[in-house]
């Protein structure tokens, strides 16, 4: 028998976890489904960065994640496989059972992009990281290599460069996209040099990753590594929503100012929708807004 609330939030990341909190302090049963860990990628986040107030993202969503609980919603550690409208409500899928739901709001974020090349793959967890502030203590005087131009990769490379002999930040453009005063940083740091108009073409190793061959201004070479951080963007984790929910060119879900989408009662908000600004000052303002406006719907209905 499916287990029914008002609300479901797909996603524990900041922006699923403060529209729960938020909607269950109004009186609603809310549930959150989250198939990882709670957080999401707010948790490779050493420090954040116009959020004062939070030493780190670990530290922000722990937060979160303890006032949803307070404010009673169930977090449910499952997997969404789909969506189904089920007689002016829906019903939410996964591996363990059918959920139903008077509203849903998919706050699934979005995840790393890999970079789909030989090595990639087979070297993950064994040299190949997501994450400097997990991993960064293992390469201990080890020179690794940054891939990326972006604030991401500057952040990382900076947490790498407290461990590591040295970091290269691989970047196939001639400047960076990152915040000026992350480039100041990384520019200022010894330990980290720029490798402009440059691609990782493979990751090379045995049992560890030992070396990265780079096309680096046209010509290939290969340089020693142990280790190997991506962080050349994002795309959005919308595949279980139904099919009726327009996406654009990159697969982020489409809505309308409120953060609806075409499905009514199906909302989307944070990383996973088109028009997200990427500030976490924003997520959590969208995701109050949104909460309060099912509220008021289902006050209504």
């Amino acid at each position: 028998m499916a287990q029914n609330y008002d609300l479901i939030v797909i996603g524990e990341g900041i922006s699923g976890l403060t529209c729960a909190g938020h909607a269950a302090r109004s009186g609603l049963r809310v549930a959150t489904l989250e198939s990882t860990l709670f957080g999401g990628l707010v948790l490779n986040v050493n420090e954040l960065d116009g959020y004062p107030g939070k030493e780190s993202g670990t530290e922000f969503a722990s937060e979160l994640m303890q006032a949803s609980a307070e404010a009673g919603v169930t977090s449910i550690q499952e997997e969404v496989t789909a969506i189904h409208p089920a007689g002016g409500a829906f019903e939410v899928v996964t591996g363990a059972g059918i959920f139903g739901a008077r509203q849903v709001v998919i706050a699934s974020g979005a995840r790393l992009k890999k970079l789909g090349v030989p090595g990639e793959k087979e070297f993950e967890g064994r040299g190949v990281s997501w994450c400097a502030d997990c991993d960064a203590p293992m390469f201990q005087n080890e020179d690794v290599v940054v891939v990326g131009g972006g604030d991401s990769a500057l952040q990382e490379a900076l947490v790498l460069a407290n461990f590591c002999r040295s970091v290269r930040v691989a970047h196939r453009g001639e400047k960076l996209r990152a915040q000026k005063h992350l480039a100041d940083k990384a520019a200022a740091n010894a330990k980290i040099s720029i490798m402009w108009k440059s691609t990782v073409e493979a990751i090379l190793g045995g049992k560890m990753v030992e070396k990265v061959r780079v096309r680096r201004d046209g010509k290939i070479e290969e340089m020693a590594s142990a280790g190997v951080f991506a962080y050349i963007g994002l795309e959005p984790n919308a595949g279980f929503a139904p099919s009726g929910i327009a996406r654009d060119e990159r697969g982020h879900l489409v809505t309308h100012d409120a953060c609806e989408t075409a499905m009514k009662g199906i909302w989307a908000i944070g990383a996973v929708r088109t028009g997200y600004s990427g500030l976490l000052r924003d997520a959590t303002v969208e995701a109050q807004h949104v909460a309060e406006a099912i509220r008021s719907r289902l006050a209504l209905d």
